[in-house]
């Protein structure tokens, strides 16, 4: 490793801005290429091109209710105490067709949904029928095409369903398979290795002794990424050692890259001089609390982000940078995936102008109040916290009883 590489020990000489940092990461960071998948499994994806429809759905007229397919107007002056009497030719159910056409007099047992035969325009419900042998009385007139769903009453050919861009909700799938597409052009996922680095570190699942703990950071960003529509490729769990992270970092063909651990400027803080040297380093140190020990270069095109050992800095970390670059390279919109409300605070909330603050709040009633408790090392402090807000770059805090947007964990 280059000396000049080597910023351990040094102090962070300048922390861009969070704005200045999301333009680097837009420069950096473009939609994954397409990918067809099956109808059945595009939900949730985003299309990367618009559709249309290449049929009309029905395709056929149709009874929209259970009763019986005759021509409207030979039911004219039909009532209870005059009924009119039609031949029933047989029965209709969804999937059959009548191959001939009824004649006057005529008629058709038909259920909801089943093809109107030829020489019907209308369908007579059954409540306002009586079935005798093989014959109906109509007890009611109905004109003619009521009770019909026409062709493409639902969706024309031609008809632009979605444009590009589009996030897949379940009715979207569902549309496109009754429109007999099979197949969807969408964005892929982006795929994304994390690297847990750390001597202290024990894997998740066995039970800390003595001064070794269990490494979160995992299961917040493999949740995460899974949220913003990426996929977690491979998780290692890594000591401080230079050239097994160096190792690591050079096998990986993920799109994207996570180091948790190892991003600041320690000893044993090998990450930010190991992009620098297999790549370029572009940020390293960001006016954000918690936080501010975040980096990211690229290395062979791929971006590599440098997240903080301690949860709260990481989980603060991945919610304003990595998550907008994976939400970039799956064409997802950038908004954050939380629902916001309006609400007045309880207490006071200090911050420091020239950075932004990450803040965890709980909601009792109508207001919100600043957890007391909330140092970038306490993981509690975001489970006993009902969301969070952002104290802006330019701002030293809010007031007691401000009125403020707060972002629920809760969706």
């Amino acid at each position: 490793m280059a000396e000049m590489n080597d910023i351990r020990m040094k102090g962070f000489h300048q922390r861009i801005s969070v704005e200045g940092f999301y333009t680097i990461i837009d420069k950096n960071t473009a939609p994954n290429p397409s990918e067809l998948v099956h109808v059945t499994e595009c939900y949730d994806r985003v299309l990367c091109e618009p559709i249309t429809s290449p049929r009309n759905v029905p395709d056929f007229n149709r009874s929209a209710m259970d009763g019986y397919a005759v021509k409207g107007e030979e039911t004219f002056g039909a009532a209870s105490y005059n009924p009119i009497s039609f031949k029933i030719r047989g029965r209709l159910t969804p999937g059959q067709e009548f191959k001939e056409e009824i004649q006057k007099g005529e008629t058709l047992q038909i259920m909801t949904g089943a093809p109107l035969p030829k020489g019907a325009d209308s369908v007579l419900m059954a409540e306002y029928t009586e079935q005798v042998g093989q014959c109906m009385h109509a007890m009611e007139a109905v004109s003619p095409g009521k009770n019909v769903g026409l062709v493409g009453e639902d969706i024309q050919k031609g008809e632009k369903l979605f444009q590009k861009g589009r996030r897949l909700r379940p009715q979207d799938a569902a549309v496109l398979a009754s429109v007999g597409i099979s197949e969807v052009s969408v964005f892929k996922k982006p795929t994304v290795d994390i690297l847990v680095t750390g001597d202290e570190l024990l894997k998740p699942g066995q039970f800390p002794d003595g001064v070794k703990i269990v490494d979160s950071n995992s299961i917040v960003l493999r949740h995460c990424i899974q949220r913003d529509g990426g996929i977690v490729k491979m998780i290692r769990h890594l000591p401080d050692d230079l050239d097994l992270i160096r190792t690591a970092l050079q096998e990986s063909s993920a799109d994207l890259v996570c180091i948790s651990g190892g991003s600041a400027v320690g000893v044993e803080d090998f990450a930010p001089s190991l992009v620098a040297e297999l790549g370029e380093l572009l940020v390293h140190g960001v006016s954000i609390r918690p936080a501010s020990p975040t980096g990211f270069g690229m290395i062979d095109h791929r971006p590599v982000f440098l997240l903080p050992g301690n949860p709260v800095s990481c989980l603060s970390a991945y919610d304003f940078f990595v998550a907008r670059a994976i939400r970039i390279k799956g064409a997802r919109n950038l908004q954050w995936p939380y629902r916001s409300i309006a609400i007045k605070l309880g207490s006071n909330i200090s911050s420091q102008s020239g950075r932004v603050d990450y803040v965890r709040v709980r909601i009792e009633g109508s207001q919100a109040f600043l957890i007391a408790t909330s140092g970038a090392a306490i993981l509690s402090s975001t489970t006993k916290a009902d969301g969070f807000l952002v104290v802006p770059e330019a701002s030293e805090g809010f007031a007691e009883g401000e009125t403020v947007n707060v972002c629920l964990y809760d969706s």
